[in-house]
Formats: C-alpha cells, structure tokens, sequence
C-alpha cells in the first residue's frame, strides 16, 4: 500500500507540465487539457469500480489486485511515450478503468481480519498508502528533475511492477468462497442481502462528502498561502510543507484512532472526526499567517485519520464476507465522485467570494455530512445494538 501510493501519486505533481510539452497551447487551452486529463481518470473508475468489486466477490480480491497493479504499471510507463496530449487522454481513461488497487486490498485485509480487529488493520493499510502519498510528490519531483518526465513515468510502472510481483508471490488469500448466486449480479439482489441496507448507503454518503470537503480545500491551499504571505519569496516551499502536515497527522493517527474505534465504537470515532474538522475549518478562514494555518491543518490530518478509515471499518463490520468487494467498490465509486465535485465546489466558492469562505463552506458541508451521519447510520447501528 505504501509503494503503491507513492506509484500513484510520483506524477500528480508535473502532470500539468508534461502537457506543455506535447503541445504549442495557449494559457487557456493548457487549463483545459488538464483538467480534462486529470478528471477523467476519476469518472470512468467511478463507472467501472462496481464490475471489478462484483468480479472480486466472484473470482478472489487478491486477483483483483494482481490485475491493478499490472495494469496500472503497464498503463503508466505507456505514458512516457506518448506524442500528444489525446494519446496521454487515453491512457488517463486506462488508468481509470485499472483503477481499483487500494479498495481491493482494503476489501482482501476487511475479509482476512477477524471484525473486531478490522478497524486496527484498517488503519493501518490508510497508514501506509497516506505515508506513500506523501512521499510520491517528493519523489517524482526529484525523478523528473535528475531525468525527465518521460523517465519518471518508465520509474514509476517498474514500481508498480514490482508491486505486482510481491502480491503474486507473497500476498495468500485464505479461504475464499466465490460468489455464484445470479441473483447477487444485479445490485438490487446485494441490497436485499445487507442486513441494514440504510447503514451502508449512509456510509457511501459520508466517503463522498468526506472527499468533497477535502478535495475543496487542496487545490487553493497554494493560492491562499500566497496570499497570506503576499507574495513573497518561498510561497513554493510553504506551501508544500503546510500541504503535506495533514498527510503526517494521517498517517501517525490512523493504526491509534482504529485501534481505539475497535474498543469504544468505531461510529463515535467518526463524530469525533466531523466535530475536530469543523473546529478547524472555521478558525482556518480568519488565520493571517502560514503557521497558523499550519497549526490547523496538521489537526485537520486527525481528523480525516478519524473519518475515511473508519468509514471502511463499518463497512467492513456491516458487510457479509461474500459482498465485501463489491460494497468497498462502490465505495470506490462514491469517493471518485467526492473527487470531481470537490474541487468544482471550491473553486466555485473561490471564485464568487474568496478562499476564506472555501473553508467557512467546507465546515458547513462538514456539518451537513455529520447529522446525514447520524441520522442514517449512527441512530441505526445504537438501536440496532440495544435490539
């Protein structure tokens, strides 16, 4: 997880860049080209991700797996030989459909760990693909400034590469039952066999909102920070720092918050979480300097280590075995769709207001998210405990 993180993020960071060179764009066109060839990656795996979760309940996660890795390495290096900026659509829209490596082993560790350690297992798996996260930027700005960005893109399918050939050789997957009943193919047949089907879409609900709120801050920290500084020198630098300390609170918080969610209730960890983000989202709109905004942003990181991994924890603990892939994919789906609609949603606000009221929103979308939380499945699993 931690390797594939760091494969899947190493060339986020000059994606934008390597645009320009396969092409004589305007501003405006540049703009474009990338939003374009970043989001479709988001739309067609949104599309997609529920074939492969039904596939993985049918054939094994662990081949799930070896299919995303292997997929997703030979996908990536094509990319470093691409000619122009249709091509590399294209392979975005690949990259889409292999999509799927991270839900997968999160649904095979959900199915391989006894339930009440889910939410320790959990958050360590979130541990590890955060702390790759991180480390990917760093990396592949380091790649593409010793070589090129085409030969980072060739690094970075021999890391996914090698990815596979751990999982293939190393990664078992124990006592698997296949899914055959043809009533579980269509969706309506996985609904009527959860047992509190209110719980689970109330889960997706939250991944999505959890995404959108994230992703409508991440992409005007950088100008915001700008701002605070007016201008001056090492904006760049700044902001990587104050980009990244969300990610380090993550990554530390993650394996103690589910290992405490696993003995008091995984749920009360989540109201923690949506309570901490708003304390901090609010402040974050009236900061005056980076380090402030800093201070917040690293208690932020806390927060989401209380949200997201805890939102698979209950999944995994209000899921039949035999439909975890298929429930984490569509998962997978939901927080695809909190990805396209979170940074529209900011920058929409920014665009109106300005970015102290992104923040002021996002607590406010926050909120929204915590009593759909409690309404639709923090009430239901209390009753459904004292029944």
């Amino acid at each position: 997880m931690f390797f594939a993180g760091m494969g899947f993020s190493e060339i986020m960071p000059f994606l934008s860049l390597y645009i320009a060179t396969l092409g004589n764009y305007s501003y405006s066109q540049l703009n474009f080209y990338s939003g374009i060839v970043f989001s479709v990656m988001y739309v067609v795996s949104a599309i997609t991700s529920p074939y492969w979760g039904k596939l993985a309940d049918q054939k094994g996660r662990k081949l799930m797996i070896l299919r995303a890795s292997l997929g997703m390495a030979i996908v990536i290096a094509a990319m470093g030989a691409v000619q122009n900026v249709w091509e590399l659509m294209i392979l975005r829209m690949l990259q889409g459909v292999f999509a799927g490596f991270v839900s997968n082993a999160n649904a095979l560790i959900a199915t391989e760990t006894p339930k009440k350690q889910a939410g320790s297992a959990l958050g360590t798996m979130a541990s590890g693909v955060t702390g790759g996260t991180l480390l990917g930027p760093l990396m592949g700005g380091a790649l593409a400034s010793m070589f090129s960005y085409r030969m980072t893109f060739f690094i970075t399918g021999a890391i996914l590469l090698m990815i596979f050939f751990a999982c293939l050789f190393f990664v078992h997957e124990e006592g698997f039952v296949p899914v055959t009943d043809k009533k579980l193919d269509k969706a309506s047949g996985v609904i009527h066999e959860l047992d509190q089907p209110r719980v689970i879409f109330g889960l997706l609900i939250t991944t999505m909102i959890i995404q959108a709120a994230n992703n409508s801050i991440n992409p005007i920290i950088s100008l915001f920070i700008k701002e605070l500084m007016h201008g001056g020198h090492g904006v760049t630098l700044v902001a990587g720092i104050v980009a990244a300390l969300p990610g380090i609170s993550t990554m530390v918080a993650a394996p103690l918050l589910g290992r405490l969610g696993d003995r008091i209730g995984t749920h009360k960890i989540l109201i923690f979480g949506f309570l901490l983000q708003i304390a901090c989202f609010i402040p974050s709109a009236f900061v005056t300097n980076p380090l402030q905004l800093g201070i917040l942003r690293f208690i932020i990181g806390i927060g989401n280590a209380s949200l997201f991994p805890q939102v698979q924890t209950l999944l995994t603990k209000n899921t039949p075995s035999m439909l975890t892939g298929r429930i984490f994919s569509w998962n997978q789906s939901f927080m695809y769709i909190g990805n396209i609609f979170g940074p529209l949603i900011g920058g929409a606000v920014a665009g109106c207001w300005d970015y102290a009221q992104v923040f002021l929103s996002t607590a406010g979308l926050v909120f929204i998210n915590m009593v759909l939380f409690i309404f639709n499945v923090f009430h239901p699993l209390e009753q459904h405990k004292d029944n």
